[in-house]
Formats: C-alpha cells, sequence, structure tokens
C-alpha cells in the first residue's frame, strides 16, 4: 500500500463461513465481467510479512526495522503494533483456505528477511525457512498459486545499525538473501517479485525520517535510491540464475500527476512530481538512466555511482507492477524540499478514509503511461481501499462503497488493457485488515474484517462480490 505519509512529504504541503451471496446486479449493472479479462488473466490479493504475520520475536525471527520502530508508541497513530497483527504466522492454514472459498487463485505475500536471517547475513533459521515451506505447500495443495516479494520494507535491524540502504554493502547482504529464497523455494514458485515501491520505503526511511528507520537528508536518500536500484537489478538476476522458467517483476508505488492550471511554472511541477513518484526507479531499470533533466538535485546522485553500476542498473524484467490508489493534482511549491504541492480533494470529492480521492481514471491514465516504456507486462499488484466499516450486530460488513470503488478501477483497467496496454493480472489490497504502517490497525483495507482482539475474521460484502466475480468460466 502507498502510504500517506508519502504524498504529505513530497507530494503535499499536504474465520468466517462465506454465505454466498448475489452480486450479479452490480457486476452487470457496471459490465464487469471476467470472461473480458481473458483466461490468462491473474486475479490475487496482495499482503506483506509486517503487516500480517504477527510472532515478531518467535522462532528464532531477529528484529526488523519495523519492530524497532513500533516500540515507540508515539510513531503509530493508534499507538499499535505488529507483534501480532492478524497472526497470519499461526492462522495461515484456515487464511488459505478461506482465500480460496473467495475464489482466488494467487497470494502475494512476502518474504520476512529476519525470519530467515535474524542477523541479515549469515547463520539462516531453519525454522523460518520451516514456516515457509509449510506456507507454500499449503498454497499449491489448495491450487493457489504463490506470488513472492523478496523485499517489503521490514529489513533487519541488525543491517540497519550498519547503516541500511544508505550502506553499499547492502548489494551484498541483499543478494545473498535473494539468492536463498531462491534456493530454498525457487522449485515451488514461478513468479518472483524484487522489491515493494522503493520510492516509497526511501523517501519515507531515508529523506523524512517519518518511517523506519527514521533517517534523514538528501545525501542518505540519494545513497538509499542507488542502491535499491541498484539491489532491484542485481534481485532480477539471481531470480533469473537460480529458478527455471520464472515470472519476474519489481513493483512501483504510483499515481498519475497532472498540473491544477495549464500554464508552464504549474506543468514543471508537475513533472518534477512525476519524477519521484513514478520515474525515478523504473527509468534506471530501462538503461535510461536517473531523471536528471527535471528534477536536477538528483544529479547529487552522481557521487555513489561507480563505473559498473551504468550496466549494473539495468534488468530486463517480464512484468511492472504498478500500485495505484488515487490520482495526483499538484501545484508549485515554495518550499525547497517538496517539489510540489499536492491539492487537496475538493469539499464535495468522493474520499476514502484515508483522505484518498477516489480517482478511478487515474488507473487508467498511470497505466497507459507505464505502457509507453514498451515494458512486456503490466501487472496491477496493488489497489484498493480503506473505508469506515461497521460490523452490524447480524455479524456482516456491508462494505458498498467498496464494491463501488473495485467495479470502477477494475473498468478502467479493462479499458486500459483494452486501449493495447499489457495488462495480465490484478491484485487487490488487501486480504485481511492488518497492520497499516505508521497508520496502525485503524484503516480496514481487507476483503475480509479482523478483530484484532480475537483475530476473528469477517468476509465483508467486498469479499463475497469478488467471490462471485471470479466464479470459474
Amino acid at each position: 500500500m502507498i502510504p500517506l505519509r508519502f504524498f504529505r512529504f513530497i507530494a503535499s504541503s499536504v474465520a468466517a463461513n462465506p454465505i454466498k451471496t448475489n452480486f450479479k446486479s452490480e457486476i452487470k449493472e457496471l459490465n464487469i465481467d471476467r470472461k473480458d479479462f481473458g483466461h490468462d488473466f491473474h486475479w490475487g490479493v496482495a499482503t506483506a510479512s509486517y503487516q500480517i504475520e504477527g510472532a515478531w520475536n518467535t522462532d528464532g525471527k531477529g528484529e526488523s526495522i519495523w519492530d524497532r520502530f513500533t516500540v515507540n508508541p508515539k510513531n503509530v497513530k493508534d499507538r499499535t503494533n505488529g507483534q501480532v497483527a492478524t497472526d497470519f504466522y499461526n492462522r495461515y492454514e484456515s487464511d488459505l483456505v478461506l482465500l480460496k472459498d473467495l475464489n482466488f487463485e494467487n497470494f502475494r505475500f512476502s518474504f520476512s528477511w529476519p525470519r530467515i536471517l535474524p542477523d541479515g547475513t549469515g547463520k539462516v533459521n531453519e525454522k523460518g525457512i520451516d514456516f515457509y515451506n509449510r506456507m507454500i505447500d499449503k498454497c499449491l495443495e489448495l491450487g493457489i498459486e504463490p506470488w513472492a516479494m523478496l523485499y517489503h520494507w521490514d529489513l533487519p535491524q541488525k543491517l540497519e545499525d550498519l547503516g541500511g540502504w544508505t550502506n553499499r554493502d547492502i548489494i551484498g547482504w541483499f543478494s545473498e538473501y535473494a539468492d536463498l529464497c531462491t534456493r530454498m523455494f525457487g522449485d515451488r514458485i514461478q513468479h518472483w517479485m524484487v522489491l515493494n515501491e522503493p520510492a516509497s520505503f526511501t523517501t519515507l526511511g531515508y529523506l523524512s525520517g517519518m518511517h523506519a528507520p527514521q533517517k534523514g537528508g538528501i545525501a542518505k536518500f540519494l545513497a538509499a535510491v542507488h542502491h535499491a536500484s541498484l539491489c532491484q537489478a542485481e534481485g532480477g538476476r539471481i531470480i533469473r540464475e537460480n529458478v527455471k522458467e520464472s515470472h519476474i517483476g519489481t513493483t512501483f508505488s504510483c499515481a498519475y500527476t497532472e498540473p491544477q492550471k495549464r500554464s508552464g511554472r504549474y506543468q514543471r511541477a508537475s513533472e518534477r512530481l512525476d519524477v519521484m513518484l513514478n520515474r525515478l526507479f523504473i527509468e534506471p531499470s530501462l538503461g535510461m538512466g536517473y531523471p536528471y533533466k527535471e528534477l536536477p538535485f538528483i544529479r547529487k546522485i552522481d557521487q555513489f555511482i561507480q563505473p559498473e553500476d551504468v550496466e549494473n542498473l539495468k534488468f530486463d524484467f517480464d512484468f511492472i507492477g504498478i500500485q495505484n490508489y488515487f490520482r495526483v493534482t499538484s501545484r508549485p511549491s515554495l518550499i525547497p524540499l517538496i517539489w510540489a504541492n499536492r491539492v487537496k480533494p475538493s469539499a464535495n470529492a468522493e474520499v476514502t478514509a484515508m483522505g484518498w480521492e477516489v480517482s478511478p481514471e487515474g488507473i487508467y491514465d498511470i497505466i497507459m503511461q507505464f505502457a509507453k516504456y514498451g515494458v512486456k507486462e503490466i501487472i496491477v499488484t496493488e489497489n484498493g481501499a480503506a473505508f469506515h466499516d461497521h460490523l452490524k450486530k447480524n455479524g456482516k460488513i456491508h462494505d458498498r462503497q467498496r464494491i463501488h470503488f473495485y467495479q470502477r478501477y477494475l473498468q478502467n483497467v479493462l479499458r486500459a488493457k483494452n486501449d493495447g496496454a499489457p495488462v495480465t493480472g490484478y491484485f487487490a489490497w488487501t486480504f485481511i485488515d492488518n497492520f497499516e504502517w505508521d497508520e496502525g490497525t485503524r484503516p480496514r483495507f481487507g476483503l475480509v474484517y479482523n478483530d484484532f482482539k480475537t483475530q476473528e475474521r469477517i468476509v465483508k460484502d467486498s469479499g463475497f462480490w469478488f467471490q462471485q466475480l471470479l466464479n470459474k468460466f
């Protein structure tokens, strides 16, 4: 999920038993039909290890930067943490059965680096390996295809103590970790992703300091950007080497940007914002280098570039994952470290519980923008919405707003596909209400409601809507 604070900083001064429910009328109303997307289209849900697993210090797991960050309750809006989260570590079997019952065939998860390598490198935690082996095997037993993310933000704290993403040695640390994961699990996993939203974790973790590991400054940010870009490509090469017939991608937080006015000053501000949100990591991987022109301060990244890096930044990914929730309208900023101000939604605009404007056409625009790069495949690896879900006395959650959100966004995904974009899949964010980073457990993005006190799962109407949509054809 794209964190709210990402846009506040760089774009703003700113277990249940499913009951079969009939949503055919709504599907027909907005002309959403699975058949229109094609037989080979990938439908799934996306999750992240720190946000769902819990078991933060169980069975030999090491400390992550998010374990350290959330020890201080002041860092999280509702003073919660991910130490238990949705307890997926202990409940994965019933959760995966529930996922299958909702007719999803693909499950995107991430490995917890410190669960596998508690110190980040060196000694392997066999109990961590065993957990992922059991979970992967359960997916396959149920006919669910596992999609693995190597890094979704939970860096081992031991590596952060050595500089984390600002230390060039992370290329070697990450390579060791990627090599281990692909050797251990590559016989059963075909679909791999390298990094989740590098623009988010580098900006919020190493520029603004709003997220773990709470570092700040231009130099730290640019070092982290360059090293993450190198790891992004190197991770792809390791997967290709170790996993036969692998399907390799990486994912980017992205939002279509447009100026509030059509004047040159507003247009230039929007272009600078586009660099930070959408272009900073994909263009080096395509051999285009860093986008210095629109945002000249990035030229300072040259101090971290070694001669061999020019080639090592490149990797020919099989697919690009885009993670989109809304579009951004912007205006120029007078603050030097903020490249454009995000214009707040109008008073009568439809917004989510995060304050994000619902703008389905934005996902069409950003897909078409990425399609212009000529990438082989585009997969929407995250899209969803938080709303103020209310558990009724009858034990149901009637989240009609979320259903309507998915209907309209999926319409625009299909529109992009029909207009020639190579869109091959869609993953909803997220399966179960989880721990949403510095926002805590308050925002509910799930298709399944989670009671964080009892860990009871209750399928929302939106989950039943997908169940109906994804019926076999």
